[in-house]
């Protein structure tokens, strides 16, 4: 979905909209699961990255520019765990119980009119 919204700078308001927004890579050189008895399953993803290409504008009281952008995030590590667990027709289902996530660099690249 796009991104709409304002922030206040300064003397006056930031207007902004992020539209077409595509993740066109993901890399995960590091992956691991893991059955945890008695708890469930525990995902280990390790420096992966992904790119994100988007459209954006902002707006101000003096000025107005819109582009194309490209994000890179990389070094993102994510450790999340998963309760697994039957019903009483026996059909299982899985939980997210915990979810940690960090990533080390981005990279901004903005291409406007300016």
């Amino acid at each position: 979905p796009d991104l709409t919204g304002y922030e206040k700078f300064g003397l006056g308001n930031v207007k902004y909209n992020i539209s077409r927004i595509h993740i066109t890579a993901v890399e995960f050189p590091s992956a691991s699961i893991s059955l945890i008895p008695g708890t469930g399953i525990k995902l280990v993803i390790g420096n992966a990255s992904l790119t994100i290409d988007m459209n954006w504008n902002i707006r101000t009281w003096m000025f107005k520019d819109s582009g194309r952008s490209t994000v890179y995030i990389s070094k993102v590590f994510v450790t999340a765990m998963f309760s697994t667990l039957l019903d009483n027709t026996g059909h299982a289902s899985i939980s997210l119980t915990s979810c940690r996530t960090t990533s080390g660099d981005i990279d901004i690249k903005l291409n406007g009119k300016s």
